[in-house]
């Protein structure tokens, strides 16, 4: 079993995908290739996304049962110890004392300042 999720791609890449596996919402597509043409789709998938993004999910002999594959997402995968996590980028700013709190709330929250 396989799963394909586009976002942003160009519409020939969906028609491409729809000989293959069978388009059950917008841009996402299931269906249950051979690993060879499973690898041969997800790289031409690869090749035509431009700046849009796809995600790649299949059945797998894992831990897991499945296993993934990002193609321009800002989390990614990553594997620890045997178990493929989800690494989501840090970019929240820093705390610092808020502009308008008492002396001894920022002390008490941010330590002595």
């Amino acid at each position: 079993m396989m799963v394909v999720v586009l976002t942003q791609c160009p519409v020939g890449l969906r028609g491409f995908l729809t000989r293959w596996l069978l388009e059950i919402s917008p841009g996402v597509f299931i269906g249950d290739p051979s690993a060879r043409i499973r690898e041969l789709l997800w790289s031409e998938v690869r090749s035509y996304a431009n700046n849009g993004r796809a995600l790649l999910a299949y059945s797998s002999d894992k831990e897991q049962g499945f296993a993934f594959e990002t193609h321009d997402h800002k989390w990614n995968p990553v594997d620890h110890e045997g178990v493929t996590l989800i690494h989501r980028p840090n970019t929240a700013t820093p705390k610092s004392a808020a502009q308008g709190w008492s002396k001894a709330a920022k002390r008490r929250r941010f330590g002595n300042i």
